[in-house]
């Protein structure tokens, strides 16, 4: 599962915004690196990769967020995955839990 959504904030409120909804009152949240490339022209494109222990999903799942300004616009691509076991990968929803903390942390924002 992924999700798309165009905010009206910079890039960087935008990462910082889900760095705080994502770790913000978790235990097991935590920032696992991020990258950022700036453009010469102006604009950049921030990549962060987020972990987080559920127990319903009986391991640790990933969040890669991906923001830019790229176009005059703040895009956000977000896409959870690492869950489940077994060859189904059943998560029993974790991942979509995890993409939903940071899409709230956006939502204020989204146009």
């Amino acid at each position: 599962m992924s999700r798309n959504l165009v905010v009206s904030l910079t890039a960087r409120e935008a990462a910082s915004r889900i760095s705080d909804a994502v770790i913000r009152g978790s235990i097991t949240g935590e920032l696992l690196d991020t990258y950022t490339v700036t453009a010469p022209g102006g604009g950049c494109c921030i990549v962060s990769v987020y972990e987080k222990h559920y127990y319903r999903a009986g391991n640790r799942l990933t969040l890669t967020a991906t923001v830019d300004d790229l176009t005059g616009r703040t895009r956000v691509h977000l896409v959870g995955g690492g869950g489940g076991e077994g060859l189904f990968r059943f998560d029993w929803g974790a991942s979509g839990s995890f993409e939903q903390a940071a899409y709230e942390g956006l939502r204020p924002y989204q146009l």
